[in-house]
């Protein structure tokens, strides 16, 4: 199975919905998935004053491209911050991460896996 097909459609139309972890200041809105290959493109949404600690540092087996559209988050384990207009390339196995916010962030992400 791939990702299905759309044409443009307002993203709005998507409800955010809690990532895996349980926090609901982390929301994601997923636009288009492939469940069979477990990647997706999405939204993901850090409310003001959230921390993924618990989740500890990720290590995905796909690839991850993110943007940060709004806002600023803070790598825990690297002890920097990155903000709007910011791009991050992550091949499968790097680890990034636990995230903390103050002013919250908005990033577009794109997971896939090579062949």
């Amino acid at each position: 199975m791939a990702k299905p097909e759309y044409e443009f459609f307002p993203v709005t139309a998507v409800d955010y919905t809690i990532c895996p972890g349980g926090d609901p200041k982390i929301t994601e809105r997923i636009l288009s998935a492939d469940p069979e290959a477990k990647v997706a493109t999405r939204i993901l949404r850090y409310e003001p004053g959230a921390d993924s600690t618990p989740m500890g540092v990720q290590k995905h087996d796909f690839w991850e491209e993110v943007y940060i559209m709004e806002g600023s988050f803070t790598d825990l384990s690297l002890g920097q911050t990155f903000t709007a207009g910011m791009y991050a390339c992550r091949p499968p196995g790097m680890p990034h991460g636990p995230w903390r916010t103050d002013e919250g962030v908005l990033t577009f992400e794109v997971r896939y896996r090579s062949k």
